[in-house]
């Protein structure tokens, strides 16, 4: 009789080579998506024969106090109206007024600065400060 167990063979998958193929699809599949893209629809864009940008009058700046500054000097937001009057009526052509906003600023307040500069017959612009954004 013999009462020692059989050693019993266990199947095993050597997998050494199956992370070498999957990198590889993975990289392949990667370099294909992002070179097959079917929302892309061609166009000619048109080209221009002269620099058309805006000339920028005036710079508004709106901080995250919600305080104002027209270039570097702080105005409030009773007096904006009058002061950018008398500045725009220096100029000739149809001005642009550039609006810098804090990140963290009311949107309300730089509505209400738009709606101004709209009133006095000029272009607002905005451009946001993302670089305190965290």
């Amino acid at each position: 009789m013999n009462i020692r167990k059989r050693l019993k063979a266990h199947p095993e998958v050597h997998t050494g080579a199956l992370n070498d193929i999957l990198f590889i699809l993975l990289l392949f599949f990667l370099i294909v998506s992002t070179l097959a893209n079917p929302n892309v629809i061609k166009v000619s864009n048109p080209k221009a024969k002269a620099d058309t940008k805006a000339k920028q009058t005036v710079v508004i700046t709106v901080d995250k106090d919600q305080q104002l500054y027209i270039g570097q000097k702080l105005i409030p937001f009773s007096e904006l109206e009058l002061q950018l009057k008398e500045i725009l009526a220096k100029e000739t052509d149809k001005p642009s007024v550039v609006i810098n906003g804090d990140s963290t600023s009311h949107l309300g307040t730089t509505i209400k600065v738009m709606q101004i500069i709209k009133k006095l017959g000029a272009t607002p612009v905005m451009a946001v400060d993302n670089s305190g954004a965290q």
